[in-house]
């Protein structure tokens, strides 16, 4: 696991020991940086489910300006401080369930990125709260790492495009208008 690309391009991050952590491969995550290239710059980032907190240091090396951890995992939180040390950047770590998270932040965010496990089916619950609670900025983007075999159903973004990379989709989400 590396960072791809930015300021800290090349630095080296920490994979997890256990398998509860899927850290999203560098192919996915060079694709989806590719795509976003020009976007992150200055944006204020949620990595939802950060797990290792590759794609949030990934946002912070492309120029960030703020990035918010989020996962309910003592393991995860442990690995995503233990990466944040490699790096300079404004960050915070949040030890706490995505529902809680998304129901205590009051400002939007730029990028929001969904990562959960992939069987945990919470896709649209999130997609609900963030909608509910107006989270994503008027043009900000919500990036869904999922399985190829499990599509979103939410009417409530709308999908301007769909990636797949094997068994792994990458779904972009803007807020419609």
């Amino acid at each position: 696991m590396r960072i791809i690309a930015g300021k800290y391009r090349g630095t080296k991050l920490s994979p997890p020991k256990s398998t509860n952590i899927r850290p999203t491969g560098d192919k996915v995550k060079q694709a989806i940086f590719t795509k976003l290239q020009f976007f992150v710059n200055d944006k204020v980032v949620l990595d939802l489910f950060s797990g290792s907190g590759a794609l949030g240091i990934e946002a912070l090396s492309r120029g960030a300006k703020f990035v918010y951890f989020v996962d309910k995992s003592r393991e995860s939180i442990a690995l995503t401080r233990k990466n944040l040390e490699k790096i300079n950047g404004g960050y915070k770590v949040i030890f706490s369930d995505y529902q809680s998270a998304l129901k205590s932040f009051l400002e939007p965010f730029d990028l929001i990125i969904l990562d959960p496990p992939y069987a945990s089916g919470v896709y649209e619950n999130c997609l609900q709260i963030i909608y509910e609670k107006n989270l994503l900025a008027k043009d900000g983007i919500i990036v869904c790492e999922r399985d190829q075999t499990k599509p979103i159903n939410s009417t409530l973004f709308d999908l301007i495009d769909s990636k797949n990379y094997g068994t792994v989709s990458v779904d972009y989400f803007v807020n419609r208008g």
